[in-house]
């Protein structure tokens, strides 16, 4: 009983296209929607809506939502993944990135060991927030529908995931005018802008996404090379599926292939990978697919608060946020003391953690708002290499995890 049904598509359509721009419009906007983050904007928008019985909480909407725009983000956001630019222009940075995600997988071990018996279906929830803490939105949308993470739990742990994030980047914000910092960690970048003010008034997100460029060529080519990725990769996936044997009969190493060679969504990003660096300057040149995906990622944050249960969230919200506390936590002191260790320079571990924890477009974001232009591009590009090995990696916690309950 809600005033618009599950059949009304088109409104469906309407409120979560239209909700993810007020929301990407709120954020740059406004510094407390900053603060807050379109994500959770979007994210509580469709909670309060859904639970006024304005909106449906299931719907064939989103169903199309998880089935294929989830699966065209992906690639969109994977075109700038070169492996080998990644490589040669980004070592210094891409050494302190992994050393980083070290820190998120120790992170999400410890707290897995603190908590799972406190909270329910932890070890999925692991998953998520390992690819999540690794490589952002994109991962965490992507393991969730692979280990089918129950939404009130999604929609749960977006929250907490997001206030914890939106804590960190404070705290990240703040660390270069601690005495302490400037005393005992190299900044060179922090000294060579030090006089500048910025231009007051703009938001991170509003820095970040600038206007820029874009052909009717560049979006033909963007969602044709996209939708083809998809198409191909699925299909490889489902034959491998199909080809290698699965269930109580098969080994424990043939069911281990099957997951890895029959899953999608990891052979949508290995598939994608390898396209990009084999014609890297094909997608080099393709403009606007960061803003074609991330758009997409924000359907995704409108969808997943749709089904929550604000008892639900008030429920299980604290032990998650207490759960990414622990993750993030660790991410930090594994960050900032083996960079210190290796004499890395504190815009470095900043930008590394931060890279990790919110992904590239933070980091690039935070880069450009302290004026640190010399490590825009730098970040960036090793954080996108999180939207790799964050897919990979929170695969395996999930298994992992599963296994310790």
């Amino acid at each position: 009983m809600t005033l618009i049904k599950p059949e009304d598509t088109w409104l469906l359509w309407a409120f979560l296209a239209g909700w993810a721009a007020i929301s990407i419009y709120l954020e740059q906007r406004f510094k407390w929607a900053a603060k807050i983050s379109g994500a959770v904007i979007a994210l509580l928008g469709a909670l309060i809506l859904a639970n006024l019985n304005i909106i449906p909480t299931e719907a064939p909407v989103y169903d199309a939502v998880w089935g294929y725009v989830i699966p065209l983000a992906i690639p969109l956001l994977l075109f700038q993944a070169n492996l080998r630019k990644i490589w040669n222009e980004s070592g210094r940075l891409l050494l302190l990135f992994l050393i980083s995600s070290v820190g998120t997988v120790v992170g999400v071990y410890l707290a897995f060991i603190f908590l799972s018996g406190s909270i329910p279906f932890l070890d999925k929830i692991g998953a998520m927030m390992t690819g999540s803490y690794i490589g952002g939105g994109v991962n965490f949308a992507a393991l969730s529908a692979k280990f089918a993470t129950p939404s009130e739990m999604v929609s749960a742990t977006v929250v907490a995931d997001n206030l914890m994030m939106a804590l960190y980047f404070f705290v990240l914000m703040a660390i270069p005018a601690i005495p302490f910092f400037r005393k005992k960690f190299h900044t060179p970048h922090i000294d060579e802008v030090e006089s500048n003010t910025g231009k007051g008034g703009e938001t991170l997100a509003a820095s970040y996404w600038k206007s820029k460029e874009i052909s009717l060529k560049d979006i033909a080519f963007a969602f044709g090379s996209a939708f083809t990725i998809v198409a191909v990769s699925f299909k490889i996936a489902e034959i491998f599926q199909a080809k290698i044997p699965s269930g109580e009969n098969a080994s424990e190493l043939m069911n281990i292939l099957n997951a890895i060679f029959g899953d999608k969504y990891l052979m949508l990003t290995t598939v994608t990978i390898i396209v990009v660096t084999l014609f890297g300057k094909f997608f080099e040149r393709l403009r606007g697919t960061q803003e074609f995906g991330t758009f997409l990622i924000y359907l995704f944050f409108v969808v997943i608060g749709v089904p929550a249960s604000i008892p639900q969230l008030i429920e299980n919200a604290p032990l998650l946020l207490l759960f990414v506390f622990i993750i993030v936590f660790i991410n930090m002191v594994v960050t900032f003391g083996v960079g210190k260790l290796f004499k890395f320079n504190l815009e470095e571990m900043i930008l590394a953690s931060n890279a990790n924890i919110g992904g590239p477009t933070t980091a690039a974001a935070m880069a450009i708002a302290k004026g640190w232009t010399r490590l825009i591009v730098p970040i960036m590009l090793v954080g996108t290499l999180g939207y790799i090995i964050g897919n990979y990696l929170g695969t395996f916690m999930g298994f992992l995890l599963k296994g310790m309950l």
